[in-house]
């Protein structure tokens, strides 16, 4: 890889972690090219993205970022996982790690704040922001339900009484 490239990787790099929330940072070594094919097929399902680094590339790229933090960690075969939601991509890497043990958790960071692989796996416990959005609007429709409910029930025994009265006039007559 020349310069111009090394500097293309590193720009490439940069510009996808300005809109990124969270950065995992993994070891991959004994993974196949197909495992690795279908743990960034997953990724790329959740909304979030997979690159293998070359560490040297990657701690430039994080230079000036908000995930500086992370340098320590790019030792040995690297690769990092990425996304705006801030549980996407620990999610799908904590969930590929548990079936395949050549996948480690390194570590992440969440905007500035740094996560040990404890607290990735912790993090991946959480509802995505998907997730969480569709319990808000379903708690949100549960009372206009009820209050619709409410509302034409009263209506629907003022006609239920009047029918009656109805009926007992037509049978009176």
């Amino acid at each position: 890889m020349d310069r111009t490239q090394k500097e293309a990787t590193i720009a490439a790099l940069q510009s996808k972690l300005q809109d990124t929330g969270l950065v995992v940072v993994t070891h991959h070594l004994g993974l196949t090219v197909k495992e690795v094919t279908d743990l960034r097929a997953k990724v790329r399902a959740a909304g979030a993205g997979f690159k293998v680094t070359k560490n040297r590339l990657a701690r430039r790229a994080l230079q000036g970022t908000q995930f500086e933090g992370l340098d320590g960690l790019f030792k040995g075969p690297t690769a990092i996982a990425f996304s705006k939601d801030p549980v996407a991509a620990a999610k799908v890497v904590a969930d590929y790690a548990k079936t395949n043990e050549k996948l480690k958790i390194v570590g992440a960071s969440l905007g500035t704040q740094i996560l040990d692989a404890e607290g990735v796996k912790a993090l991946a416990s959480l509802p995505s922001l998907d997730e969480l959005r569709g319990r808000l609007v379903g708690m949100i429709q549960t009372p206009a339900t009820r209050i619709a409910g409410v509302l034409q029930a009263p209506g629907g025994q003022v006609a239920r009484v009047l029918a009656a009265y109805a009926k007992k006039d037509d049978e009176a007559a």
